[in-house]
């Protein structure tokens, strides 16, 4: 018994040493194709250029499930296995994707039901990518049998990094076939149990729509509107779970038959065809590395797009606190430098995989156009050149990485809350990213969370525009406030309840009394300006905060009455002062709610006094173009993201790793370039 427990205590401190090691390194390197021609002269050529670039991983297996059963259940990995064998013996390691869409052709022969159906009821040939219903039996059935037999194959692999559970899951149109509506009659049935609770939910005495049988039930899909909220919103949660399912069973089995390898997605669960709620796989735990795919644009000197693509990052790894895998990365016509410049901001949340977009410029397909690391003749052209420097400059100072955010604010994601606000002129998604963008400005780690799975570890929360509003979300929030925390919350939340129908009560529902106040009803800006004191037009508004003057533009703001909250900040530019930012003291903490959609203009000015107020350790003091962060007690990683040198304040003498200088005091970052920094 004590051989076995020794060895059982040496086996878990390898396992630990490795998942350590495989912590301590910073991959870059591609997604590759080799099933476009499997030509080995081809391949080994290109694995002699990965190796000399210091790729470190590629991606394959994408997009091809035919490519290993081109027939139903007539497998072959042979041509492949020769693959993943000449990558392990250049030492490159591989995510290997369980590509269980697009389904093959010969599937969706073989049951026409995994076909895609038109809202108008016409069923869609898969003549493009994604055109699958994952939700059908059939469909999940064999996309579970194909990711079965792929993971047992290659479970044991030297090459093996992970397995990439599909490919930009959530992508994709929605189904509204005669087969899904009868899964989501099912899915009601369970919800609601009793054709009362159903009928009671869905507001059913409006237009004569209440059903006497489950059966009964449409789908919403057609006329001038897609239908009543309560459906719309019950279809999607429908349609989230469907996605949901697959992938689950999908990352199940991997986990029983390759136990410790890894799990990785780019997922897109915020695509607009079909937006899902990816927080059920990010809180579960079961996907071991999240990820996405990395598309700032094609700029070095604007910044927007590295800001949007880093705000992917976030709302992809939630509240995991694992490393972040970009297993895509943009290469197409990339401004020389905007490349690196990209990877180095990646670094400040948590990124450690720069996997580029593609390597070969492709022949053929819908994306042949897309160019890639090599030119279509094989050649390697500036952007090979590009990673290949990134690579070297990124195993200098890998020891050092991944980055661990330490946020003392959490920021509020709402799927349900994400199809409520649809209507609204600011989208939850919107509204969350103006709150991250706060941060990003700021230099300060953030954390998008869902309220109801998380444990709420925060000084200050943001909720914005989370327009549904559950008990348990609701409850979670009143605590938080109640034992010492501070919710700032925007306007369009708190609007309807989990069934999706205005609340009857007095708003923000179930927590007008933590913040004090009704929010009575909103107003139109434009058409208030009719009356304008100040001659404003459109959504221009002035407001007063503490005395200090904030111009900002709104389509709507909310008409509040304190019921005991402080007023802060008021409207002052329309026929009278409407009071816009209130403040009410609940339990230890304070409840804040301005009724204007989140912008940086408006929650600026509150964030940096909560800030002084809150003691929230502030970002590295930079000047203003410089992203920052210090990623321990004696490093501090720095990019220029503008196109003039920027001096840093330094009051102690500093080693550049990256590029072996030494300074004392003040240094210098030429333009769009990174520092890496050792204080001595």
């Amino acid at each position: 018994m004590k051989i076995k427990i020794k060895k059982l205590l040496i086996c878990s401190t390898l396992l630990l040493s490795v998942l350590s090691a495989k912590a301590q390194v910073l991959y870059v390197g591609t997604n590759y194709h080799p099933h476009d021609d499997k030509n080995p002269d081809k391949i080994k050529k290109d694995i002699m250029l990965m190796k000399a670039a210091g790729f470190k991983v590629v991606r394959m297996g994408h997009l091809a499930w035919d490519s290993y059963e081109p027939s139903e259940g007539k497998f072959d990995f042979q041509w492949f296995d020769g693959v993943m064998d000449m990558m392990n013996k250049a030492g490159i390691k591989v995510i290997l994707d369980i590509a269980i869409r697009p389904a093959p052709i010969w599937l969706h022969h073989k049951y026409s039901s995994i076909d895609v159906t038109s809202p108008g009821g016409i069923a869609q040939y898969p003549n493009h990518r994604y055109m699958d219903d994952v939700g059908d039996p059939m469909y999940q059935k064999y996309a579970v049998r194909y990711a079965d037999t792929l993971t047992k194959h290659y479970a044991k692999h030297p090459a093996l990094l992970a397995f990439g559970v599909d490919n930009e899951p959530g992508d994709g149109p929605i189904s509204y076939s005669e087969t899904v509506r009868k899964r989501f009659v099912v899915w009601l049935t369970k919800k609601y149990g009793t054709i009362d609770n159903f009928n009671k939910a869905w507001a059913t005495q409006r237009w004569s729509r209440r059903i006497n049988e489950f059966d009964e039930v449409g789908l919403p899909v057609t006329g001038e509107k897609n239908g009543a909220p309560e459906k719309i919103l019950d279809f999607r949660r429908f349609i989230s779970d469907e996605v949901n399912q697959i992938l689950f069973k999908v990352i199940d089995r991997v986990n029983t038959n390759a136990p410790g390898v890894l799990t990785n997605t780019n997922a897109w669960y915020f695509s607009w065809m079909r937006y899902f709620d990816y927080s059920e796989i990010a809180y579960s735990g079961k996907m071991a590395r999240e990820g996405c795919g990395y598309y700032p644009g094609n700029s070095l000197t604007t910044n927007w797009g590295v800001m949007n693509a880093n705000f992917v990052i976030s709302r992809n790894q939630f509240e995991s606190t694992n490393p972040f895998w970009c297993s895509e990365f943009t290469t197409m016509t990339a401004v020389p430098n905007s490349i690196r410049k990209s990877a180095y901001a990646t670094l400040m949340y948590g990124n450690q995989m720069v996997c580029g977009w593609t390597w070969q410029s492709m022949w053929s397909g819908e994306e042949q156009y897309l160019e890639g690391m090599l030119d279509w003749d094989g050649v390697p052209n500036r952007k090979y050149e590009e990673y290949k420097k990134i690579a070297a400059e990124f195993k200098k100072i890998e020891k050092y990485f991944p980055y661990k955010p330490s946020p003392e604010v959490g920021l509020a994601f709402s799927f349900p809350s994400q199809i409520a606000s649809s209507s609204f002129p600011e989208a939850q998604d919107q509204q969350l990213q103006s709150c991250w963008n706060l941060f990003h400005y700021r230099n300060m780690d953030s954390r998008i969370l869902e309220i109801s799975k998380s444990l709420l570890k925060y000084k200050l929360l943001f909720v914005p525009g989370v327009t549904v509003m559950d008990e348990i979300t609701a409850n979670k929030i009143r605590d938080f406030v109640k034992n010492g925390g501070t919710v700032v919350m925007t306007s369009n939340s708190a609007v309807v309840d989990e069934t999706g129908k205005v609340f009857a009560s007095t708003r923000p529902g179930r927590l007008n009394d933590v913040f004090g106040i009704r929010v009575a009803s909103y107003e139109e800006t434009e058409t208030m300006n009719e009356i304008s004191r100040k001659s404003l037009k459109g959504k221009k508004i002035e407001l007063d905060y503490k005395g200090k003057t904030i111009g900002a533009e709104s389509a709507r703001y909310d008409v509040i009455e304190s019921k005991g909250a402080e007023i802060l900040g008021s409207i002052t530019s329309l026929d009278k002062d409407y009071p816009i930012i209130t403040s009410n003291k609940y339990g230890k903490g304070r409840a804040i709610y301005v009724g204007l959609p989140a912008s940086d203009g408006v929650l600026g000015p509150l964030l940096d006094n909560l800030i002084d107020e809150l003691g929230i350790k502030k970002g590295p003091q930079v000047p203003a173009g410089v992203m920052a962060r210090q990623i321990d007690k004696n490093h501090f990683l720095y990019l220029n993201v503008t196109g003039v040198a920027k001096e840093i304040p330094m009051s102690v003498k500093s080693q550049s790793i990256l590029f072996d200088k030494s300074y004392t005091g003040n240094f210098t970052i030429a333009p769009y370039e990174p520092e890496f920094i050792e204080i001595k």
